[in-house]
């Protein structure tokens, strides 16, 4: 009986013994496995590079044109030719519409033969006076009626000129709305004309930009319906007073219109372009850690272990086209993590991948 107890419990030892052994033998792995250092994180970098950025003072406005009026008849009348058509281009003193002058016209015949009338009576005074026989005050009587019978002559002519309306300045036509045989009073509304070649941009800028404009200084302008271009001009008036109730300093650019792709009441985002900025330090957006308590970004440095990263608060300036100024904290030709760097911590080893392009570094930008 002795002898089977024994046994079991030699039994017992050897199955105990060897789980114990494995587990003691797992142990020694993993012990070891933590001991090793972790494998390097694989990131993207980038390097401060040295560039230089136009910078522009931003505002909107409107487009205004050069010139811009309703053309309206002075006299009133009734439509006897209509030359103008909606949208047509016409130039300085180009006849836009005729109103029936028939009865002006004959009355200006019938003042004509007065006016020849009163100037045959004036030089037979005028000899009469000569020879004395007649008086000095008929001889002005028949003056003043000469005069009379020009002036009356003169007005007619100038109320037959005003029944042929003109454009007053070259430009194009609106929408026209007059009829044949319509009846205009005056100052009625016959058809809008507008100068668009060159053409204004009215816009406002702070009065605290008054000393970084000029006259003559560039300006770039968008438009919605034309999104794809940009329109150059230069600031041509300054408003010498500042509005009080905006604070505001008002600017018109005077810009060049041949194709007329720009017309009068768009809305136009103005860029005033500044001196050139040389010599600022920029990384990829995306190298950049935002934090309730600032910026930072993570070092490459070189060590006899390889490759690690080290934390570094740095200040960021304007942002463009995927790019950050960065204003302190790093130099030109620094190398820092573009992408990764949510994994790392400081000291950490890294080893650098840069097969997928990173936002700002794509053609170059």
């Amino acid at each position: 009986m002795s002898k089977r107890l024994i046994l079991v419990i030699l039994f017992l030892l050897v199955i105990f013994g060897g789980i114990f052994g494995w587990k003691y033998y797992r142990g020694l792995q993993m012990a070891a496995m933590m001991s090793r250092p972790p494998p390097p994180a694989v990131i993207a970098a980038a390097e401060v590079s040295v560039e230089s950025w136009q910078p522009y003072m931003h505002a909107v406005g409107s487009v205004t044109a050069t010139q811009g009026i309703f053309v309206t008849t002075e006299v009133a009348g009734q439509v006897s030719e209509i030359l103008a058509r909606s949208g047509q281009r016409v130039n300085a003193g180009e006849v836009l519409l005729r109103l029936d002058d028939s009865v002006d016209k004959a009355d200006l015949r019938g003042l004509i033969a007065q006016r020849t009338l009163a100037r045959l009576q004036f030089e037979r005074a005028r000899k009469l006076l000569e020879d004395k026989t007649v008086s000095r005050s008929d001889y002005d009587a028949s003056r003043a009626n000469l005069d009379s019978a020009r002036a009356a002559v003169a007005a007619k002519r100038a109320l037959i000129r005003k029944k042929t309306i003109r454009a007053p300045f070259g430009g194009q036509l609106g929408i026209t709305d007059i009829n044949l045989g319509q009846y205009l009073s005056p100052g009625d509304a016959i058809v809008s004309l507008q100068a668009l070649d060159p053409i204004y941009v009215d816009y406002n800028l702070a009065e605290r930009h008054l000393a970084q404009v000029r006259v003559g200084q560039a300006v770039e302008v968008k438009v919605q319906a034309w999104s794809d271009r940009r329109f150059t001009g230069v600031i041509s008036v300054i408003n010498p007073g500042i509005d009080t109730g905006t604070r505001t300093l008002r600017l018109r650019a005077t810009l060049d219109n041949p194709d007329q792709l720009l017309r009068p009441g768009m809305f136009a985002e103005v860029s005033t372009v500044l001196p050139l900025r040389n010599n600022i330090l920029t990384l990829p957006r995306t190298a950049v850690t935002y934090n309730p308590y600032g910026e930072s970004v993570f070092v490459l440095q070189q060590q006899d272990t390889g490759l690690v990263v080290q934390n570094r608060p740095v200040k960021t300036g304007e942002v463009r086209a995927g790019r950050v100024e960065i204003i302190e904290g790093l130099q030109a030709g620094e190398q820092v993590v573009a992408a990764g760097q949510n994994k790392l911590r400081n000291g950490q080893r890294v080893t650098v991948d840069n097969s997928v392009p990173l936002l700002g570094q794509v053609n170059g930008r």
